[in-house]
């Protein structure tokens, strides 16, 4: 009689041990989510989103913004691993928290839509950064060249395809984001 797989619990030291193979992992709970390296178009929109996002965070005691890979955490620290492409750390008495960073640690966190598996940015990832007191989520498609916003877990989300407004919690004046000058900017 043939007896069912056990399903393997992994953990941040296991998926460390594993060679390079140029894709990325993330572990949620235990269950690794692998995803290829990504695009050219991918990293362009990270960095001129993260770009934007530095001069309007940096003279702040606000926060501060990264792009991945960096490593943000929940729980069970060595259950649970994920890469956002850019995020902003909340800053604590002027300073930027330990890292590896909490997902409490964030004032927001953002992906760039993937084409193999959207199911895993606007559903998995969604759920994971919101539930988890992220305050504000966007997705970027690098395709439509939209903005997919949610601030909160009941929030059911907009579609921005036109201008994209952001004030996290003291800051004087929000960020403002002409989408179709950036991503005439990033893709061009």
């Amino acid at each position: 009689m043939a007896m069912p797989a056990g399903r393997t619990e992994w953990t941040v030291d296991m998926l460390d041990a594993l060679p390079d193979d140029g894709q990325r992992s993330e572990l949620i709970d235990g269950e690794v989510f692998v995803t290829p390296s990504p695009s050219d178009r991918h990293q362009l929109v990270v960095l001129a989103l993260g770009h934007r996002l530095w001069p309007y965070l940096r003279p702040s005691n606000v926060g501060r913004v990264l792009v991945s890979p960096a490593d943000v955490r929940r729980g069970d620290r060595q259950r649970n691993r994920v890469q956002p492409d850019v995020f902003a750390v909340r800053l604590r008495d002027g300073k930027l928290p330990p890292y590896p960073f909490e997902l409490s640690d964030l004032l927001l966190a953002v992906e760039v839509e993937s084409p193999t598996d959207p199911a895993y940015d606007y559903q998995t990832k969604r759920e994971l950064y919101l539930g988890n007191g992220v305050p504000e989520y966007w997705i970027l498609s690098s395709a439509a060249r939209t903005v997919a916003r949610w601030r909160g877990v009941a929030d059911a989300g907009e579609l921005l395809t036109a201008r994209l407004e952001w004030q996290p919690a003291g800051m004087a004046e929000p960020f403002v984001l002409d989408l179709r000058e950036f991503f005439d900017d990033a893709l061009g």
